[in-house]
């Protein structure tokens, strides 16, 4: 007998992660176009002149304001993760970076503008109006597509190690994306047992039954050997019922923005790495262009920040202010990488590389600071604007270290296919690696970069990069 529903069946209507994200960005465009009509209004009531009106708004209202509500998405980007998106602590959390970004954006603009040349009261009112309504639509999306109709029906074709990795995935999401139903598998030993608390239901024979008794809308294949014809047969016919049908590795990077380098066979590595690791050179160039502009930039705000730092960093633990390590880069060619030093002298007296570790007693109170600001990171600028680095990439590594971890990582060459960068998709997902184990963390991250990476994803880093700075996650 099939086991009963575990819970109720969900409505037609499915919502795929891209449609998902699109509603994300329609609801704040909404609403922000809201706030800032709010803020138009009540600013226009202080004024004692004009007050709201047609005139205030000709002779008040400079053209720029009118493009605050995308500001303020852009400031929102971090919140278009669609599992930080149903979180409501990182959703408050969020929309609070946010405003504190538009406050820190409008401060410095301040700095540098005429007096009383700046719409205060507008700004202000438009801030808190863009909080309030994003976090009260927010909530409500919260709400919706957390709810049990809304969530598809999952079913695992495996019980191996591919599926236990997307279950122990699937556990550690809070809040889950979908409801896993359960597994299936061929091996009769394994029918009736669990995979990381959830059932073996039946064979791969059963499997169109299966759909039926749970309502599955999703089909996710984590078979690691042959699959055999008739389980091949079965997953047609369950497609051609409407079930969507996906592979574990395409899941994995839906669940976790990664891709999973101990479960890559190497057809899916040829098909889906190396074939779509190629880009356009229109890419490369557009990207070599915005890093000479943004190594330009970054120069100049390191030869505004040098002078104090070089001063702090000489009192607490004297020379050298810079700090320069032979580091890889494309294709393995070594270079010199810049960086404002944090770590006391001799840190590796012993001749012995070291992996940075939390609360590393090598590093001083100052250099602390300047790792959370990523301060000391500005002297990479001139890296990047030379060509050895980019703004965005993986992470610059010794060559001692890339020595070692190819030997215990698998493709852990792989990240050479690209320029390191001061900021990267691992940089703004994940921390600082201390161990083995964190470092192929890190790898799967860097791996979904160099496969996806175009110049919107590029964006995005940089977008998420500037609002990581301002909450001092650096490490």
């Amino acid at each position: 007998m099939m086991r009963p529903l575990s819970r109720p069946r969900p409505n037609g209507w499915r919502v795929r992660p891209r449609e998902q994200r699109t509603i994300l960005l329609s609801g704040d465009l909404f609403v922000s176009v809201l706030a800032l009509f709010g803020g138009l209004y009540f600013w226009g009531q202080k004024d004692l002149w004009l007050s709201f009106s047609l005139n205030f708004l000709k002779e008040r209202v400079e053209l720029w304001f009118f493009f605050l509500p995308l500001i303020w998405m852009v400031f929102l980007v971090e919140l278009y993760d669609l599992h930080r998106a149903k979180n409501l602590r990182q959703t408050a959390g969020g929309i609070a970076i946010a405003a504190l970004a538009g406050i820190f954006l409008y401060a410095l603009i301040f700095l540098v503008s005429p007096k009383n040349s700046l719409p205060r009261w507008g700004i202000g009112f438009f801030l808190v109006f863009a909080s309030l309504l994003t976090f009260l639509w927010r909530l409500a999306y919260i709400q919706i597509f957390t709810a049990q109709a809304f969530l598809r029906r999952v079913l695992v074709i495996g019980a191996g190690k591919a599926g236990e990795t997307i279950a122990r995935a699937y556990n550690d999401l809070r809040p889950q994306p979908f409801f896993l139903v359960g597994f299936m598998d061929d091996d009769p030993q394994k029918i009736g047992k669990k995979v990381d608390g959830f059932p073996i239901l039946a064979g791969n024979n059963r499997l169109i039954e299966t759909v039926d008794a749970e309502a599955v809308t999703e089909i996710i294949i984590a078979i690691s050997g042959t699959l055999q014809g008739g389980t091949f047969q079965a997953i047609l016919d369950a497609q051609e019922s409407g079930v969507e049908v996906v592979p574990m590795p395409t899941m994995y990077e839906e669940l976790l923005g990664r891709v999973p380098v101990h479960h890559l066979e190497s057809d899916w590595l040829i098909r889906s790495f190396v074939a779509e690791t190629r880009v356009g050179g229109f890419y490369e160039a557009g990207k070599r262009l915005i890093d000479i502009f943004g190594g330009l930039v970054g120069m100049g705000i390191c030869a505004a920040f040098y002078p104090v730092v070089a001063i702090l960093i000489l009192l607490e633990s004297g020379r050298p202010v810079i700090y320069r390590q032979v580091r890889s880069g494309k294709g393995g060619k070594p270079y010199l990488m810049n960086k404002f030093r944090t770590m006391r002298q001799n840190a590796e007296n012993d001749g012995k590389v070291q992996l940075t570790q939390k609360k590393d007693s090598r590093i001083t109170h100052f250099g602390n600071f300047l790792r959370r600001t990523h301060i000391d990171e500005l002297p990479q600028f001139l890296n990047v604007f030379h060509g050895e680095m980019s703004l965005v990439g993986p992470r610059s590594e010794r060559p001692e270290w890339i020595a070692e971890f190819q030997m215990q990582i698998p493709f852990y060459r792989a990240r050479l296919l690209v320029k390191p960068g001061i900021t990267g998709w691992a940089q703004v997902n994940y921390s600082y690696y201390a161990t083995v184990e964190e470092m192929a963390i890190k790898l799967e991250y860097d791996l979904y970069y160099i496969k996806h990476r175009n110049m919107l994803l590029d964006m995005l880093i940089l977008l998420r990069t500037f609002t990581q700075v301002l909450a001092f996650r650096g490490r």
